[in-house]
């Protein structure tokens, strides 16, 4: 296949890759409904945000599902990003509670393989493989929004490692936490290279000078915060990959992060639970397709994001740059997300289930945050254009 220049090429895998991957989404789907008879994955949007249920990252780990790139001497189980991608879409498609691992097994473990010491990838790869060790993000910051480079927290060396004082803003499960990746201005600012003077540390979020406090959701939920750092000290050992390369560390990092099937998956069991819905009031009236195309329309959306977001898998499992591609799957996937939002709650009336109206009032409380996280769609229709060389 000839890669576009937005899109990579989808790897043209073996008979026997395929097979493996077809066995291995099959066994992930057998487990999904064991689960769900239990009562384990109840029906729920957002669910790598708002599904938090450290049992369930357990049993996954049991399974060998979490780490799945990890080298094994660290732990892991050295399969593909292919493999995971499998996975992570089948657990997503089903509304699973992922939240708990779902940013230590998405990001950090590609940071800390790329760019991690011997002593970071030691001490945290295992533990996330266990699903024992939860992280949290430190990219944004209050009035930033998507500009990264106008970070203003600060980390000033000090005997034996830094101290680091500023503000974090939007760190999802950041009370739940063991750690945090922080992005930090090392060196001086000159307002005409922003980008340089940046670093990325680890910072444990139980250390003195920590300071967590919850934003509460409009539905009166809890899953961000804001983070308080009042000249935190990180040693030498917990700095991560070199001084000064935080921003080239970030923009290679924010691939995994805006790629994944996440970013147009969030809202995939409530298209599934709609579609069951117009099915059934449909049996004595006309066919729900006829009735509602647009259910077609986005089925078709969603099969485009699948082959996108997994070709983007396979270029980052190359070790290719995808930033680009990567854009590209994030702006569609999280508009498409929002579109069914927006979809079930026109088709939603009175008549409906309380189970199934909740599950909407959910999307369209969350759908805002859609194309904001992960930097907004905004800022990524500017990545795009710049990808393709456009001014």
């Amino acid at each position: 296949m000839i890669a576009s220049r937005l899109v990579p090429p989808v790897s043209e895998d073996s008979d026997e890759a395929r097979s493996l991957l077809h066995a291995l989404r099959a066994e992930v789907r057998e487990f999904v409904v064991r689960q769900c008879r239990q009562g384990r994955i109840p029906p729920r949007v957002d669910s790598w945000l708002t599904g938090w249920d450290e049992e369930f990252t357990h049993a996954l780990a049991a399974k060998g599902w979490l780490g799945m790139t990890v080298p094994v001497e660290y732990g892991g189980h050295a399969r593909s990003h292919l493999e995971r991608f499998v996975v992570i879409e089948e657990l997503l498609a089903a509304g699973a509670p992922v939240a708990a691992h779902w940013i230590a097994d998405r990001q950090i473990v590609p940071s800390l393989l790329k760019y991690g010491s011997e002593t970071q990838k030691q001490r945290y790869l295992p533990a996330i493989v266990r699903g024992e060790c939860f992280f949290g993000i430190g990219m944004s910051e209050p009035d930033s929004g998507s500009d990264l480079a106008s970070v203003r927290t600060r980390a000033v060396r000090v005997e034996g490692g830094w101290r680091i004082t500023g503000t974090k803003l939007w760190t999802s499960g950041a009370h739940r936490a063991d750690a945090m990746i922080c992005l930090a201005r090392s060196g001086s600012l000159d307002p005409a290279r922003r980008h340089d003077g940046l670093s990325q540390f680890i910072v444990d979020l139980r250390s003195p000078g920590v300071d967590i406090r919850p934003i509460i959701s409009m539905n009166g939920q809890h899953h961000f915060n804001e983070v308080f750092l009042d000249e935190v000290f990180v040693g030498d050992d917990m700095v991560l990959g070199a001084i000064g390369d935080g921003w080239e560390q970030v923009t290679s990092e924010l691939g995994f992060e805006r790629s994944g099937p996440e970013r147009f998956l969030s809202t995939f069991p409530l298209l599934a639970e709609t579609a069951e819905q117009m099915r059934r009031t449909s049996v004595h009236r006309y066919p729900a397709v006829n009735r509602h195309p647009d259910l077609g329309r986005f089925v078709a959306r969603l099969v485009g994001l699948h082959q996108m977001s997994l070709a983007v898998s396979g270029a980052l499992e190359r070790g290719e740059s995808a930033d680009t591609a990567a854009a590209v799957v994030k702006v569609l996937g999280t508009t498409t997300e929002g579109d069914v939002a927006d979809f079930a709650d026109l088709l939603t009336g009175s008549a409906a289930a309380v189970e199934y109206r909740q599950l909407v009032a959910e999307a369209v409380t969350q759908r805002p945050g859609f194309t904001l996280r992960g930097g907004t769609n905004e800022i990524l229709r500017g990545v795009i254009a710049r990808g393709l060389g456009m001014r």
